[in-house]
């Protein structure tokens, strides 16, 4: 379960190209759906689109969602998600994990449209290797860890897809190649990564025994088990813990507010009056809370600092679909 809360390094080492001469990017499903049964693997479910109301009269890519309707071809970009036990299409509160919120946030609203394989945690590892997909970072030992989000693009390549892993660099990734409807404000691509390396690094902290126990209790069995995570919070410890959550909001509100001083901000979002990449890394975490602890959690959370985290989540809503 931590796997999925790591830190993303600040690198952007995370990125291979497929070069296995058996393995063919047009024939996904066989990495995943038509690989033998015994090997355990699991099967992904159907995807979800982009509704065409996403792609509005201003088109970002050459290939829309209509586009791959009528043709039928493969989707240029798949995104590597993990879904919760009871899940089915659709059904958007299984979908929790706040590093892959931040890649489909970006992707939904640049408008690009994907394809998500759904794969359970314990089989991510042995997935990402048949698929070519980097390691995100390295033990202290040296071994490689291989987490989600991972995207797969043969926009460019059909026959050779780019396979990227960690979100910071799949971001940067994704902005770079698609600037479209960017992401990153004009000369806030260092201050937004900063702003984000806090959110994951400080402002989530105090979330973590909260939510993780949470989480844990919401994945399949045999997951569990292979997990063994500890059990929720109760009582006075609850509690503390949410109290250490507050303050952490708290101190996130003082600072931006300042933008409503200058007269450039409009009390919700992180810089100007448009989403960015930084609200999406705070909106992963309130998807998070909201998806896993609606009552204890998001009940407190949504009415904190005058209701402003209720206000930035409605703001992202336009771009939450579930591909």
């Amino acid at each position: 379960m931590k796997d999925f809360l790591q830190p993303d390094t600040l690198d952007s080492n995370s990125t291979s190209i497929s070069n296995q001469p058996d393995f063919k990017p047009t024939e996904i499903s066989s990495v995943i759906d038509g690989i033998p049964k015994d090997m355990g693997l699991p099967r992904p479910s159907h995807p979800t689109l982009v509704g065409p109301e996403r792609v509005l009269s201003r088109t970002d890519t050459s290939f829309t969602t209509e586009t791959a309707r009528r043709s039928k071809r493969p989707f240029q970009i798949v995104l590597y998600d993990v879904r919760l036990s009871q899940a089915e299409p659709g059904h958007t509160e299984h979908l929790w994990a706040p590093k892959i919120w931040r890649i489909r946030f970006i992707l939904n609203f640049k408008r690009l449209p994907y394809q998500t394989v759904w794969l359970e945690p314990q089989d991510v590892e042995r997935t990402l290797r048949q698929i070519g997909a980097p390691p995100s970072s390295q033990r202290s030992d040296g071994r490689p860890v291989y987490t989600l989000p991972v995207i797969m693009d043969r926009a460019r390549n059909v026959h050779q897809p780019v396979i990227l892993a960690n979100t910071n660099t799949i971001a940067e990734y994704l902005e770079s190649t698609y600037p479209a409807r960017p992401v990153f404000p004009e000369g806030a691509r260092a201050v937004q990564t900063l702003f984000v390396h806090f959110i994951q690094e400080v402002f989530s902290k105090p979330l973590l025994p909260i939510m993780v126990p949470l989480s844990h209790q919401q994945l399949p069995e045999r997951t569990r088990d292979h997990l063994r995570e500890g059990g929720p919070l109760v009582g006075p410890q609850r509690e503390q813990a949410w109290q250490a959550v507050r303050e952490q909001f708290d101190f996130l509100a003082m600072i931006m507010d300042k933008n409503i001083g200058d007269g450039e901000g409009d009390g919700v979002v992180t810089m100007g009056r448009e989403v960015s990449y930084a609200d999406f890394a705070i909106c992963s975490v309130l998807i998070w809370i909201e998806r896993m602890a609606p009552h204890d959690g998001w009940s407190r959370v949504r009415e904190w600092n005058g209701g402003r985290w209720r206000k930035l989540y409605e703001r992202c809503s336009h771009y939450m679909d579930e591909l």
